[in-house]
């Protein structure tokens, strides 16, 4: 993780969180290895550092799965988010926006994965011992909860739309093109509503950029 959570990164390596995320999902371990290295990296004294083993720790939880999900679920792990947001421990010199960030990360697990009691558990402490004031507002783009499971005729539906896209983009008429700008950008918004529940849409969303990206060459 530590290319992943370098403080001397310009901006956020996605390339690197990405890498990480896949690599702990590959292996036996990964889990239980990801969580002792994010813990320290998120109680760094460095607001850059630990800001983007927030980041890391966010976007795993968004791509991995039940196994990550777990780990991230036990006390264990748990009581060292709480050690950065309480006075007792480290709150008093964590940075206030990472004492946020860590509050709205376990807020908006308590709505996405309702299954996980404990980390409902650990959050009502916080709230019992006033070092939550009030639920935050998450931010718009991250869906919660995870939509339900998308019906046959939809992933249909789907495949036919992408015959009609290919159809238009190979087309010459300006027309066509613009029919083409208009279901690229549905299925764009229809992506992005269910790309961070599922793990596998994230290549879904990969093909569609890929769409986009052929169609503003045809369109120059």
């Amino acid at each position: 993780s530590h290319k992943a959570t370098n403080p001397l990164n310009k901006e956020t390596d996605w390339d690197s969180i990405k890498g990480f995320c896949d690599q702990l999902d590959n292996e036996p371990e990964g889990p239980q290895l990801a969580t002792r290295l994010l813990a320290h990296k998120i109680q760094s004294p460095q607001e850059w550092e630990a800001m983007q083993a927030l980041m890391v720790l966010e976007t795993c939880m968004k791509n991995c799965g039940k196994r990550f999900h777990s780990e991230v679920a036990k006390f264990r792990f748990l009581n060292e988010l709480i050690k950065v947001v309480s006075p007792k421990y480290l709150g008093a010199r964590a940075p206030e926006p990472v004492k946020k960030k860590v509050l709205e990360m376990m807020y908006s697990w308590t709505v996405r994965l309702p299954n996980e009691t404990k980390i409902a558990d650990a959050y009502q402490m916080l709230k019992k011992q006033g070092i939550v004031k009030q639920d935050p507002v998450l931010p718009d783009d991250k869906p919660l909860p995870p939509p339900a499971p998308r019906a046959k005729s939809a992933i249909f539906e789907d495949e036919e739309k992408s015959k009609t896209l290919s159809r238009l983009l190979n087309s010459t008429h300006p027309e066509d093109l613009r029919a083409a700008n208009k279901l690229i950008k549905e299925m764009v918004q229809e992506v992005s509503q269910w790309l961070c529940s599922t793990r596998g849409l994230r290549y879904a969303h990969i093909c569609i950029c890929t769409i986009c990206m052929k169609y503003m060459l045809c369109t120059q």
